[in-house]
């Protein structure tokens, strides 16, 4: 009979071998899923030591300048909101119409503490304290509020010890979990209405589906109560017993029958992306063995079937999840950071490298092209972080100075194109000149672009980088220091 191995034990070629036999991952590697609490896996994986180069404290500060200036804009205008809207003057809200959570103040707070911005930190926890309330009649989408609020509120409560955010967090989990407990399969409905728990939308996406078992899994720790954590494993448990002869999955599931609704494989293309991110940030934070091997399983799989070279850059085809046949060429910024927090990082550098020439053709980069010869085929910009993402990665897995000067010219271009008097907002068109600008701040700036930007040149006494995570949302779940 097999033994379990222990996490620093499984090896890619482990992995193979073993599902080549056909031996079940998870019954020779752990309990079964039910019976995982965060506390019995075996030790975090913790990476080598960072390589970091001295801090750059000129770039740092003019990063730190722009973030206040978006920041500043927001509080002029939307102070309380979930958005704002810079060029307008207005605001809108993010999850439900009417009923504001605040969002772009939790997607702050835990940049806010690393670049030192104490007093806007008290501002914020003090708002927060005093009026956040998840008791809201209205279906909010289960996805977004696991990375966004979960994992806001969880990296909000690592920056300030405010207890009230805990409560929050542990509330709004608590909220959402009949979106995975009522489902036949495991696999989360789409929405669940806050207040009567009533669950809707029966057709997911993998990156939905699975980009919960960090922010579940980190409140499992601080609580003590495995049942977040079994949550989410159960729901990757239920898809990756779904995959095809060729390893492969496909883009979207019924939630209700198990049955694909979408058989094309788009990875590490949204909307699958952070599902095969967060199967190696479940490895790096809780030293999680069912999800390394799953992720070398699909790592190998996607290598096999869709890694697809074109004049020397590395891109990924679209294919039948059951046969290979290519389906298309379209690919999105959103993917480039997938491979960047994992030890694959000649994979990752290696397409890190066919994004650098889009922004060298672009200045920025367009959501989405046809890889085959660039061609734009959504020309706006949403302000999307995951460039910054892979280019702090990056630097921190290697040191090499090409990724911080690859950093400061997406920051330049995130400065002359985004930049208006209120803040920063999406490009609508980048293909026009001037390029076509909208009126909308995306939450998620004020956790993500500035953030990686910051921690690639900064240094920051308040982050430790050698055993730092930060979340598919830039959310800082290990690796907080206190204030110095």
């Amino acid at each position: 009979m097999r033994t379990a191995a222990s996490p620093t034990q499984l090896s890619r070629r482990r992995a193979m071998a073993w599902l080549a036999a056909g031996v079940p991952i998870a019954a020779v590697l752990a309990p079964p899923v039910h019976a995982v609490p965060v506390s019995g896996l075996g030790a975090p994986h913790v990476a080598a030591t960072a390589r970091v180069g001295p801090p750059e404290p000129e770039k740092a500060e003019a990063i730190r300048a722009e973030f206040l200036h978006a920041w500043n804009g927001y509080k002029r205008l939307a102070w309380g909101h979930d958005e704002v809207l810079p060029v307008s003057g207005g605001y809108a809200e993010f999850f439900a119409d009417e009923h504001p959570v605040g969002l772009s103040i939790i997607e702050a707070l835990d940049t806010l503490y690393v670049m030192g911005l104490d007093d806007e930190v008290a501002l914020s926890t003090a708002w927060l304290e005093q009026n956040l309330d998840f008791d809201i009649d209205a279906d909010f989408f289960v996805f977004e509020s696991i990375i966004r609020l979960v994992g806001g509120l969880l990296a909000g409560y690592f920056a300030t010890g405010s207890q009230r955010m805990l409560d929050a967090v542990r509330d709004l989990a608590d909220r959402l979990l009949p979106a995975f407990t009522l489902s036949p399969t495991g696999i989360p409905y789409s929405f669940v209405n806050l207040r009567t728990g009533k669950v809707s939308g029966d057709t997911g996406s993998l990156a939905g589906i699975g980009t919960n078992i960090l922010e579940f899994g980190v409140l499992s720790e601080l609580t003590g109560d495995p049942k977040y954590y079994r949550a989410a494993k159960r729901s990757y448990q239920a898809v990756i017993d779904r995959r095809s002869g060729l390893d492969l999955l496909g883009t979207s599931i019924n939630i209700e029958t198990g049955e694909w609704t979408d058989t094309t494989s788009t990875a590490p293309e949204p909307p699958v992306d952070s599902f095969y991110e967060y199967l190696w940030g479940a490895w790096a934070m809780f030293g999680d063995p069912d999800c390394l091997a799953w992720f070398w399983i699909f790592d190998a799989a996607i290598r096999r079937s869709q890694v697809e070279r074109i004049n020397g850059s590395l891109w990924f085809r679209n294919v039948d999840m059951h046969t290979g046949e290519l389906r298309n060429r379209r690919q999105s910024e959103l993917a480039v950071s997938v491979f960047c927090p994992s030890d694959d990082t000649l994979l990752a550098a290696d397409y890190f490298r066919s994004w650098t020439a889009v922004l060298d053709a672009y200045a920025i980069i367009p959501n989405t092209i046809d890889y085959l010869d660039l061609t734009v085929l959504d020309p706006a910009n949403h302000l999307f972080p995951e460039y910054a993402n892979c280019a702090y990665d990056l630097y921190r897995h290697t040191g090499d100075p090409y990724y911080r000067d690859a950093a400061w010219r997406y920051f330049q271009n995130l400065n002359t194109y985004h930049r208006v008097p209120n803040g920063y907002t999406i490009v609508t068109d980048m293909t026009q000149q001037p390029m076509v600008r909208g009126d909308r701040c995306p939450a998620y700036l004020f956790a993500e672009n500035f953030k990686w930007l910051y921690l690639t040149f900064s240094g920051t006494p308040r982050f430790d980088y050698d055993t730092g995570y930060l979340s598919t949302e830039g959310k800082i779940l290990r690796g907080l220091r206190k204030q110095q």
